[in-house]
């Protein structure tokens, strides 16, 4: 279990600024020189909403790179404009070697024990992609399963979601090309190695379930996409299979779909003692769920309602028997764990339609909830049963702590943490008494520990690094945001490092879809700290660190808390003397890119230099492709008036201040990121370098065979942030040494 100003209304085509193609000068530019943009060309498009002209003169920028010969020709252009600026900024190869160096550790993930088998991936140092490792005790030497160096020539081909059969004997795994979100699974028989015949395409956001006996795997997917359409339609009609090993794919049986509600999305999990399938359905990325069951041994697939309405978060930690415990944020805006029997519903009265339309009384079987663990100060990030123990990870002020209970709820004690830092990949089952998890904070990669009891937690795997952590300060501190609420951020750096007339500080920020932006390490992000940068992470409102209200402060309606928190430690780091004030760098991705594309709009004087990686950046259109319509959770509909408005109050492609010096920009994104397509990117760029927006460069680095950021590997990695932070580091003065 896993517990997101003025507008520029109009842009008449005939008022862009057009420039002029560079591809033939781009290896003679220098930072001396006036950047010359490619041409991009303008479209007579405008869209009225509710009685506003939006102008989208750069709409054919959203076509599919791989099927439209203008939109690859202009990533052409824009990437060699880049790539002739950053041969000009001097200190990327310093840090490129840099990051090499502290890429050199091995990358440890949290074992999976299935069959007295122990399967865990790890990535050492020079290597693209994690191997999949197997140990056939916990005391064996362990052998090599899946090393997806083998799969392609350039390492951009990555071993994704994988799971073990309950045996150890079997393994279904999903590949990922590309960076893509599709997957596509594969069988391997442990001992041998083997894969099996068996293949299963088009699968998408899917979690992975062995049925007893082998038998066969549950599976999520969508329907196969038009051809040409696979990285830009919109996903709809989940659907969870069950694959029978030998079988083909289209004998697949369906377990459970909602074709009269196509928007919904469905994931099957089966109870570590695989008596129940439990199937997770969800409307978008809130954490809002109807939970179905279906009985692993009955004889026809015969789903069930244990929860009905998409009005509380409910995830299941594991079952015993009838007895399934879940999180659950019902009445418990931090979480709480709760269990229900399966065995013993109850026949309760209820209020139905009867004859004639009128309304009477039924009676309907309901299932009793009883409460386990109350709701805490805290929030419940994660939970899992391990023996007779149910062992519960907190969120305490963004940071983690680890509690045991008893499975009635009886607390047991804490499980002690080496410090300030992040537990992951907890996990157990009620077969064994034995649990694990990694932790790490911001100067430490993940150490893999073990636990038995409520006691300590012993080293089961901890890497050597090639640096030395204890030179490298973690420290918390809050500070107040526009409406005064008080916003914990982390600040890292070595601890020589001499602040007293500020230091260049990298200022990294989410704010969305109650995901917690918690402790951990990066390679990249330490290389500027050893360049003598100071690294910031500010825990804004959106996330999850704080529970329901913390999320619900910062979505919808309430969007700007997240920009206003942002820009408010910025103001933080530079009143506090942290950084002077021409040496702040932010940086975001994803939901975090739209963020600092919004936060440059309103206030572009407060930032020297930023990174908007994989933003969403036109607010109004972004429900159309692929997952984005997933996003109206935290967005909002463009479709209805009160959202729209908000929308565009922020949307960073429509907000850009013409006549407005703005920073040293970096946008970034991939051609095969079918998550944030990444027209968004395009789109931002194309205007932003079109507008009067000032002489700082304002450039676009669009990464091939790539998508999103997951599967990413190092080499590409390496390259990326070192053009980036090199690209920021000299904006700020950063000096990065040989």
């Amino acid at each position: 279990m896993r517990i997101t100003g003025l507008f520029a209304l109009a842009l008449a085509s005939s008022t862009a600024i057009i420039s002029t193609p560079v591809l033939a000068q781009a290896d003679a530019m220098t930072k001396d020189n006036a950047l010359t943009y490619p041409e991009t060309k303008t479209v007579d498009v405008v869209d009225e909403q509710f009685g506003e002209k939006i102008a989208d003169p750069y709409r054919w920028l959203e076509n599919d790179v791989r099927e439209d010969a203008d939109v690859a020709a202009w990533v052409a252009a824009q990437n060699a404009v880049t790539d002739g600026y950053l041969k000009t900024v001097e200190g990327r190869e310093a840090l490129a070697a840099s990051m090499t160096n502290l890429f050199n550790y091995d990358q440890l993930e949290v074992p999976v024990e299935a069959g007295g088998k122990f399967f865990y991936e790890r990535k050492s140092g020079g290597q693209n992609q994690a191997i999949l490792y197997v140990r056939d005790g916990e005391d064996d030497e362990e052998r090599v399963l899946i090393d997806p160096a083998e799969w392609s020539e350039d390492g951009a081909t990555a071993l994704a979601e994988w799971k073990p059969s309950e045996d150890g004997s079997l393994l279904v795994y999903a590949i990922q090309d590309g960076g893509s979100d599709w997957r596509t699974l594969k069988v391997m028989d442990v001992a041998t190695g083997e894969i099996k015949p068996d293949s299963v395409e088009w699968v998408k956001f899917s979690n992975l379930a062995w049925m007893p006996g082998n038998s066969g795997f549950l599976y999520s997917r969508f329907p196969e996409p038009q051809e040409g359409e696979a990285f830009q339609s919109l996903n709809k009609n989940h659907t969870v299979y069950m694959h029978m090993l030998g079988k083909k794919q289209s004998s697949d049986i369906k377990v459970y779909a909602t074709p009269e509600k196509p928007e919904l999305s469905h994931t099957a999990e089966v109870t570590s003692d695989q008596q129940w399938v439990v199937i997770t359905s969800s409307s978008g990325t809130d954490d809002r769920y109807e939970i179905t069951l279906v009985k692993v041994d009955a004889k026809e697939i015969e789903p069930r309602k244990l929860v009905e309405g998409f009005d509380n978060s409910w995830s299941l930690i594991d079952g015993i028997g009838d007895t399934l415990y879940f999180a659950t944020n019902n009445d418990a805006k931090r979480l709480r764990i709760m269990k229900t029997d399966l065995s013993k519903p109850e026949d309760r009265d209820v209020m139905c339609d009867g004859p004639d339309a009128e309304t009477t009384t039924c009676s309907k079987m309901e299932y009793v909830w009883t409460e386990v663990v109350p709701e805490h100060v805290a929030t419940i990030d994660n939970a899992a049963i391990v023996g007779d123990l149910l062992v519960v990870d907190y969120i305490d002020d963004a940071k983690s702590r680890l509690e045991t209970f008893a499975l009635d709820g009886t607390p047991k004690g804490l499980v002690d943490l080496p410090g300030l830092g992040t537990v992951a990949g907890l996990n157990g089952s009620a077969k064994s008494d034995k649990g694990y998890f990694a932790f790490g904070s911001f100067n430490q990669p993940n150490t893999i520990y073990s636990f038995s009891d409520a006691g300590s937690a012993e080293i089961w795997s901890k890497p050597e690094l090639p640096f030395d952590p204890d030179t490298v300060q973690v420290t918390q501190r809050f500070y107040e945001s526009k409406d005064g609420t008080k916003i914990p951020m982390f600040l890292v750096h070595k601890k020589d490092l001499d602040l007293s007339e500020g230091a260049p500080t990298l200022l990294y920020g989410y704010g969305g879809f109650n995901i917690s932006v918690l402790p951990g390490y990066s390679a990249p992000k330490m290389a500027w700290i050893q360049a003598g940068g100071v690294y910031a992470s500010a825990n804004l409102r959106g996330g999850g660190e704080y529970g329901k209200e913390w999320h619900d402060a910062g979505r919808l309606q309430n969007k700007q808390n997240v920009f206003d928190d942002f820009i408010a430690a910025g103001e933080y780091l530079i009143a506090e003397g942290i950084t002077p004030k021409d040496g702040l760098a932010i940086e975001g991705r994803s939901n975090g890119g739209l963020l600092v594309g919004a936060v440059m709009n309103q206030r572009p004087d407060l930032f020297t230099t930023g990174h908007a990686a994989v933003g969403v950046m036109d607010m109004l259109r972004f429900d159309r492709f692929t997952a984005g319509r997933y996003w109206v959770d935290d967005y909002g509909y463009p479709s209805k008036e009160a959202d729209f408005r908000k929308l565009l109050s922020y949307s960073p492609y429509h907000n850009i201040q013409d006549g407005t010096n703005y920073p040293a920009l970096m946008v970034s994104t991939a051609d095969t990121d079918d998550r944030v397509v990444p027209g968004h990117s395009f789109k931002y760029t194309a205007r932003l370098q079109a507008l009067n927006t000032g002489d700082k460069p304002h450039l676009i680095r669009i990464e091939t065979r790539a998508g999103h950021g997951s599967g990413k590997p190092t080499d590409k990695l390496i390259e990326e942030y070192s053009d980036i932070y090199g690209f920021m580091a000299d904006a700020v003065g950063l000096e990065v040494g040989e």
